[in-house]
């Protein structure tokens, strides 16, 4: 399988499954979920969604459990939209790069660096 076609795929599935968390899903433990990535295997039969609540990290175990919850409907759902001979097995998964961000962002902030000095050209 060509990689284009393998990342071809893998935006299509990420772009169906934002508009799904976004319109179509009702539980309210899913308000606000973004997905962040998609990585699709060369046989296109494993899917690996990234998805993170933006800026709250504390609701991972609420998130994940609501989406293992969803992921018949959610493959279902892909089914009817996208032409594919078979959709691929969906493993979701918490993307941690906000928080890390985050995370340096703070340190980089709380970082005491004093001036240069301005004789430094002598």
């Amino acid at each position: 399988m060509s990689k284009i076609r393998q990342q071809r795929t893998a935006e299509q599935l990420k772009t169906v499954l934002s508009e799904l968390f976004l319109r179509e899903l009702s539980d309210p433990r899913l308000h606000g979920i973004t997905v962040t990535g998609v990585e699709i295997d060369r046989e296109l039969e494993h899917a690996d969604v990234y998805v993170s609540a933006l800026g709250d990290e504390s609701r991972e175990s609420d998130v994940m459990a609501a989406l293992d919850s969803a992921v018949g409907f959610l493959r279902r759902e892909l089914a009817s939209r996208i032409r594919m001979r078979k959709v691929p097995q969906l493993h979701l998964h918490w993307d941690p790069t906000l928080a890390h961000v985050q995370e340096v962002e703070s340190i980089l902030d709380n970082l005491n660096i004093p001036p240069a000095d301005g004789d430094s050209s002598e």
